[in-house]
């Protein structure tokens, strides 16, 4: 596709590849060509799952400061604008999504790993949100999605100090799901994107969705958006094979289509 990002596609997962080395420095550039992964990977029907990859050594070491360091307010305020819209595509993707994190997951690319539904990483990976060290904050999504993820004192302590997490630590305090040794870390990531690329397709839509809306509302309020989502699935075909397949053989031995 880009220069910088490209999607390749095996079996049903993709695969969103950053490509800036050596240290995949996320610049202006870049946050455009997410976008337009993200939105090929939202749109594809024969994509159900992806994985976000920065290669052997690492995943994302930041926004570009270079590009940044001269820059004004009203100048970040539209920039900032356009940076939110690239990883929101990310965050919105209809699909399971899995961050293979290699290396260093700093700053920007941290935000970026945040913006999947699982993280999987290499036991030598580091992740850290270094903005403060910078006289700012992180502004693509740090504030909001971490502490969602690790809690509010957790994801204060990375934020106000700008400290590094090394892998154990990130799988303690809940901001990777699974740690495999460095060398596995890609094929770890694509095995748990294959699991879900059999299941029901807009179910596995409709759980994402109404989970990441309810976050940010009051609990009548997710489940209310719970409740349409639930009912809407009544529409689909893999709600009647699902359930079919239930009567008829037992649990787990559904065949979804994917409608």
């Amino acid at each position: 596709m880009g220069e910088l990002v490209d999607v390749q596609v095996t079996d049903g997962v993709a695969t969103i590849r950053l490509d800036r080395p050596p240290m995949n420095v996320i610049d202006v550039r870049m946050q455009g060509e997410l976008r337009v992964a993200a939105t090929k990977v939202s749109t594809t029907p024969a994509i159900r799952a992806a994985v976000i990859y920065g290669g052997e050594k690492t995943f994302a070491a930041g926004a570009d400061v270079k590009e940044m360091a001269d820059q004004d307010y009203p100048a970040m305020a539209v920039v900032s604008q356009a940076m939110h819209a690239s990883f929101g595509a990310v965050a919105a993707i209809p699909k399971p999504v899995i961050a293979a994190v290699t290396g260093y997951a700093l700053g920007g690319g941290l935000e970026l790993a945040l913006c999947a539904d699982f993280r999987v990483c290499g036991e030598s990976a580091k992740f850290g949100q270094p903005e403060i060290l910078l006289g700012i904050i992180p502004g693509a999504g740090g504030t909001q999605r971490l502490p969602r993820l690790i809690g509010p004192a957790r994801a204060k302590d990375l934020i106000y100090t700008g400290r590094r997490v090394d892998a154990e630590e990130a799988l303690r305090i809940g901001l990777v799901d699974r740690v495999v040794p460095d060398g596995e870390v890609y094929d770890a990531a694509t095995r748990l994107a294959a699991e879900f690329c059999a299941g029901p397709a807009q179910a596995l839509r409709a759980a994402k969705q109404a989970i990441d809306a309810g976050l940010g509302l009051d609990l009548d309020a997710g489940l209310a958006i719970e409740r349409v989502h639930f009912s809407s699935l009544f529409a689909t075909t893999d709600q009647k094979v699902g359930m079919r397949s239930f009567v008829e053989s037992g649990p787990g031995k559904a065949r979804f289509v994917g409608t």
